[in-house]
């Protein structure tokens, strides 16, 4: 098979981004592009991100997470400790992340550290969880091989009646991390292929702001 994809051509012109119009810290740049995307609509999941971990076989793997919070400390998202993820991040605590915004014409690209969040934290949100969403928390051993479906429907229906009229509890292996940003590129597309590449990275505890060439 070969498909020629030669001709897949798109002008960038929705935005600009230059340095003087950028904050002094990253994340309050962050929380003003995804505050405009939101605003701007388009996006089904604008908390939609990347994730990029290098596994213990030596490749790396990416796969779509949702972000459920940020703050000045960096990002946070909910996933099972002991999937595959969750090993790579055991193993290798540095990882990337990738927001990727075509409404607005903007990726945000971060390199970072990551680690557990505190046991209060998980629990808080775990808490204001739909009940089927704590169950499936409960039923799936993630990146486990399974028989078929019928065995997650099956454990789904006993926990359920297990848990009827009863409070679920978070599973130890569930639970937050944070990733603390050590560099955040913002980019927004320009007209012939002349894209706004801004780079915030951290010296001595500083955030410094440089523009990389597209």
């Amino acid at each position: 098979m070969n498909r020629d994809l030669h001709d897949y051509r798109k002008s960038y012109q929705k935005g600009e981004l230059l340095v003087e119009n950028t904050t002094t810290h990253p994340m309050d740049q962050f929380a003003l592009w995804f505050k405009e995307v939101e605003e701007a609509g388009g996006v089904a999941e604008p908390n939609a991100m990347t994730v990029a971990t290098l596994g213990r076989d030596g490749y790396v793997k990416s796969r779509i997470v949702l972000l459920k919070e940020y703050d000045h400390h960096g990002f946070v998202f909910y996933t099972n400790y002991v999937s595959e993820k969750g090993d790579s991040i055991a193993h290798h605590i540095q990882i990337g992340l990738s927001f990727f915004w075509p409404n607005l014409e903007r990726q945000v690209i971060v390199k970072g550290v990551v680690s557990k969040t505190d046991a209060e934290r998980s629990d808080a949100y775990f808490n204001s969880r739909p009940e089927q969403s704590k169950l499936g928390a409960l039923v799936s051993d993630q990146s486990s091989i399974i028989k078929n479906r019928k065995v997650l429907e099956d454990k789904m229906d006993k926990l359920q009646e297990t848990y009827k009229d009863k409070e679920i509890p978070r599973p130890k292996h569930w639970g937050g991390y944070l990733i603390e940003p050590v560099s955040i590129e913002f980019w927004q597309g320009r007209p012939n292929r002349l894209h706004d590449r801004i780079r915030y990275h951290k010296e001595n505890n500083l955030w410094i702001k440089e523009r990389l060439a597209p």
